[in-house]
């Protein structure tokens, strides 16, 4: 099992199992579902629970395809630059990853009744989509020329007390520092005889070292969807869609210490995990016209119920001075140790989505629109024969809580020529945290129609901060003292889309 001592949050209170686990963090990162699609949509702050006849309602609110009176095929191409900048011991350091991609990739096959057709039914569209959820493509990490507060020795220690020495070398990480001499059983009392088969550990490391990391995430999760959007009377719109979603992520962490006196001259500490998998999910949407110039709207996301295999492995490399371990009998140099290369595959149920929105036209000359989402991010849950999950539920339960976001665009049009703005906030998934990480996100764009074709632009800007623990050391009251990292995220997307009505 993967033992993942690197935490994108900083948690100050952690229950002893998470030394040995880490997929809570999972359950949170594939469960992020912001609103995507087309430029039009992503340019009004991605609001489109009310609004229909845009290709994002086939992975929106599929009711919207009602709206359609004729079929469309669509291609939005993207490019996002990921800044950070991190702040460690009062120094800056600053990543920026840039990706292209195809956000979205849609047609929809429009069935109308005609004008004078009775009944109230009054046809419908079909729509296939391949859309990309999510993107985990980011760098980030620092680098510090001042001594730090502690070692992750200090967590070494921690994480070992109660191993009896006959098991630590197949205990994770603190198994490879067993490995590499950086922790050592206490051998003897303190009446000077041995100890049979120890259970607690020491360092003959002594001082605090210079510390600096890098982490680098890549992958992304896309959705191919197939929708179906009903019109009843031109008031009511239904419709539904099966999500059929497929993920992959990597992630490469290197953590590194250096010692300004010996014995142990430095260490780095390397983590290799790849995830990839796949799942369904089920959508549902309504769109209600009381009067002509208003829309209301209404969607339900399932979870997304995913079957995931991970690959985890890590390494330790740690260079001494020719130290002479007495206790050992054993002259130290280079010492490295690797972990087996562990293939697992667990199941997460991500967290249900219930939205709603409303949508008022300006005549012909434009709209405004506003979004609300509520998401239990609490909910989420783990499964898995191939390890324990009930540590990571309980984590996912304690430390996670439900948001409610929130967004508002409009778009104003001048003959063939719509300009669009939005703003979004996304809220803060963590429980009774005092930091902030709520998402701020600022858009904008234009769109030109010329007959059957048209073009739309969209630039959208994300802004959110988090905090990054290395490894966690608990004090005497049972607070993280190890480092912490802050990282100030900037997202910018462009997105340009291509329409063809036909």
């Amino acid at each position: 099992m993967r033992s993942s001592f690197l935490v994108i949050f900083c948690l100050i209170s952690i229950s002893s199992g998470y030394a040995q686990s880490g997929y809570f963090e999972d359950a949170y990162r594939f469960s992020q579902n912001k609103p995507s699609g087309s430029a039009r949509i992503m340019a009004i702050g991605g609001t489109q629970w009310s609004l229909g006849g845009d290709v994002s309602n086939v992975a929106g609110n599929p009711a919207g395809l009602g709206f359609f009176r004729s079929s469309q095929a669509s291609v939005t191409l993207g490019i996002t630059d990921w800044g950070v900048e991190t702040t460690y011991l009062n120094q800056n350091k600053s990543y920026n990853t840039s990706n292209f991609a195809l956000p979205n990739l849609s047609m929809v096959i429009a069935k109308p009744k005609g004008e004078l057709e009775r009944g109230a039914f009054k046809g419908g569209a079909f729509g296939i989509g391949l859309q990309r959820i999510a993107n985990f493509n980011t760098e980030y990490g620092y680098f510090s020329d001042e001594i730090g507060e502690t070692s992750i020795i200090d967590f070494y220690i921690q994480d070992s007390f109660g191993i009896p020495e006959n098991q630590i070398e197949s205990f994770g990480l603190t198994g490879l520092a067993y490995q590499t001499y950086q922790i050592n059983p206490v051998a003897f009392d303190n009446e000077g005889n041995p100890i049979p088969n120890p259970d607690v550990y020491d360092s003959f490391v002594t001082g605090f070292p210079f510390q600096d990391e890098n982490v680098r995430q890549e992958g992304s999760a896309n959705q191919l969807s197939f929708s179906y959007g009903a019109n009843f009377n031109h008031k009511i719109f239904v419709g539904g869609s099966l999500g059929i979603r497929t993920l992959n992520y990597s992630s490469i962490k290197v953590y590194n210490e250096e010692f300004i006196d010996g014995p142990l001259i430095n260490s780095s500490l390397s983590e290799n995990l790849f995830i990839n998998g796949s799942g369904l999910n089920v959508n549902l949407g309504l769109i209600y016209k009381p009067i002509d110039y208003v829309n209301l709207g209404f969607n339900f996301q399932s979870p997304t119920w995913y079957t995931l295999d991970e690959e985890y492995s890590a390494s330790n490399l740690a260079f001494y001075d020719n130290y002479y371990f007495e206790q050992e009998d054993v002259t130290l140099g280079r010492q490295e140790a690797f972990t087996d290369v562990f293939l697992n595959r667990f199941s997460l149920n991500t967290p249900l989505k219930i939205g709603g929105g409303a949508a008022f036209f300006l005549g012909k000359n434009g709209f405004i629109s506003a979004d609300i989402d509520w998401v239990d991010y609490s909910a989420a849950r783990l499964n898995s024969n191939s390890f324990n999950p009930g540590p990571d539920n309980l984590e996912i339960q304690n430390i996670y809580t439900s948001t409610i976001d929130f967004r508002i665009g409009a778009e104003y049009k001048i003959s063939n020529f719509s300009l669009r703005g939005g703003y979004a906030l996304y809220g803060d998934p963590i429980a009774d945290s005092e930091y902030d990480r709520s998402t701020q996100q600022l858009s904008g764009g234009f769109g030109v129609r010329l007959n059957n074709f048209a073009i739309d632009f969209a630039l959208i800007n994300q802004k959110f901060n988090t905090l990054y623990s290395s490894y966690q050391v608990l004090d005497n009251a049972g607070n993280n003292i190890g480092p912490v990292t802050e990282l100030k995220n900037s997202l910018t997307n462009g997105v340009l889309t291509l329409s063809l009505n036909f």
